[in-house]
């Protein structure tokens, strides 16, 4: 069975300065700062592009799991696009045969961007129990944490 979920965030920076974060390892190192969904974040090969693989440790009781592995499949820095798979543990582990995270940096004007998650999944029919277990939560809570960040570097800056 098929699913697919999405979540948007305006947020009042140029998509560009957005980007920086989503388009780069520095989103992890921003969700392991926050401590709000992220114990632990290892970069197991690669350097944030395509084919980067990451270990992530998630907080204790955060998910119905405590670790998964991602592989970026797709960074495409001109459309602002950023897909990863799981390749092993989490959803896996609960009988989904395909986990896939999209972020799109959408802009909207100068000064503005969306930022738009989207889940796509596919699960066992003898697991399909397990459908409600995906949801926006964490791709808010990630969307929520870059928010913070930029909308705080960016009152330093004009501060400054």
């Amino acid at each position: 069975m098929f699913g697919q979920l999405s979540h948007k965030l305006e947020v009042n920076v140029p998509a560009s300065e957005a980007w920086e974060i989503y388009g780069t390892l520095g989103l992890s190192k921003l969700l392991v700062e926050d401590g709000s969904a992220f114990e632990k974040i290892e970069i197991l090969e690669g350097d944030g592009g395509s084919g980067t693989i990451l270990k992530k440790t998630f907080m204790p009781g955060s998910h119905g799991f405590t670790v998964h592995k991602e592989k970026f499949t797709k960074l495409d820095n001109e459309k602002r696009v950023k897909e990863l798979e799981v390749i092993e543990g989490g959803y896996l582990d609960l009988g989904f045969t395909l986990f896939r995270v999209r972020f799109e940096i959408i802009e909207k004007d100068n000064d503005s961007c969306i930022i738009k998650s989207t889940m796509e999944y596919d699960v066992k029919e003898e697991a399909v129990a397990n459908i409600s277990y995906p949801n926006t939560d964490l791709v808010a809570k990630i969307a929520e944490v870059a928010k913070d960040y930029l909308i705080k570097n960016k009152a330093t800056e004009n501060a400054a």
